[in-house]
């Protein structure tokens, strides 16, 4: 499927062209189909919210889908059902340099346009909540900055982020070696860097994404491509044709292979930032999942967590998930139709 995302680079300038037909049709495209609303279920999760008084959320990309950015396995519109495209795996990351060539290229067509998406009402919501002193942590296994965008400071990205809502400042080369060092000591699961960072797998220098997306266009003044699709974590469809002429940067320190400084299939999640949110699990009085399957162990664990301490399950995701047997309210609704009706008093 051709979602009419175009990009052209003459003589340097990066331009990217998208179609009204993207831009009238994608978002509605991502959202799988579901029942109306059932007032009796809006009711109970009301219900839920209102008795919960350290509710902690973990989301999915089922919330990010009315942002326009599908999810993977929702039945007709995510990822597995519209291509036979599948993630890049961690360990074909790390042996492959055609494979990094690939993935590098997707991602500098993609991340523009990912990376200027917007929240959307369920991420409000959510935000709202914790103004409001209702929500104790939230926890989001997606890469795309949108909790960070709408507001959400007592959060953990569990699977880090494809890119900073923030521009680095101007002075940012000055500053990178103190800042790199300042990460190291300061980063725990539930605080995260103010800049997206991309890693050298073999020295550990960091870049920041946007500062690799200059380097991109550098190194490729005249490459273009049109992109077929669009996936979850920002990449983009292209034809190896397309992508062989791609040149990816290397470290700037040692030359080595960059990666960004998030959590791909196949590989796993930090230790310590796993045993923060079991923690926050631990301490509240109730979970909430919205937007997820919780087919991914990195997520479906702190199920376990909440089953062991007894706590009360509520789950808001179209289609099946891996827990509904262990729910105690199963609800079947577009995120952002149902979380703005729910009062957090």
């Amino acid at each position: 499927m051709n979602l009419g995302l175009t990009l052209k680079a003459p003589k340097g300038l990066l331009m990217v062209n998208i179609s009204r037909q993207y831009s009238r049709r994608s978002i509605g495209f991502f959202v799988p189909s579901s029942p109306p609303l059932d007032p009796e279920k809006v009711k109970e999760l009301q219900r839920f919210v209102t008795l919960s008084k350290r509710l902690l959320v973990m989301t999915g990309a089922g919330i990010s889908t009315e942002s326009g950015i599908p999810d993977y396995r929702s039945e007709k519109v995510g990822l597995y059902a519209r291509t036979k495209q599948k993630p890049i795996q961690h360990g074909d990351f790390l042996r492959s340099a055609p494979i990094r060539q690939r993935y590098w290229a997707r991602n500098f067509v993609g991340w523009p346009r990912f990376s200027s998406l917007q929240p959307n009402p369920a991420h409000w919501a959510l935000s709202n909540w914790e103004r409001l002193g209702k929500l104790y942590w939230l926890v989001t296994q997606n890469v795309d900055a949108l909790h960070t965008k709408a507001g959400s400071q007592r959060l953990t990205e569990l699977h880090g982020c494809m890119h900073s809502p923030r521009d680095p400042p101007a002075n940012l080369e000055y500053i990178l070696g103190a800042y790199n060092m300042w990460c190291a000591t300061w980063w725990c699961g539930g605080v995260k860097p103010i800049y997206t960072m991309v890693l050298c797998l073999d020295c550990g220098a960091q870049i920041p994404r946007g500062v690799l997306q200059e380097r991109f266009e550098a190194l490729n003044p005249t490459w273009s491509a049109e992109a077929h699709g669009l996936a979850p974590d920002g990449d983009v469809f292209l034809t190896e044709e397309q992508v062989q002429s791609f040149q990816v940067p290397s470290c700037a320190q040692c030359g080595g292979p960059l990666k960004p400084d998030v959590v791909f299939f196949g590989d796993t999640v930090n230790p310590d930032r796993v045993d923060f949110v079991r923690r926050r699990v631990k301490e509240a009085d109730s979970l909430l999942v919205v937007g997820s399957s919780l087919q991914v162990y990195s997520g479906y664990r702190f199920i376990l967590t909440a089953r062991e301490k007894q706590l009360p399950i509520a789950i808001l995701n179209i289609g099946p998930t891996r827990s509904d047997d262990l729910a105690c309210l199963k609800l079947d609704s577009p995120c952002g139709e149902l979380l703005p009706l729910i009062d957090p008093h």
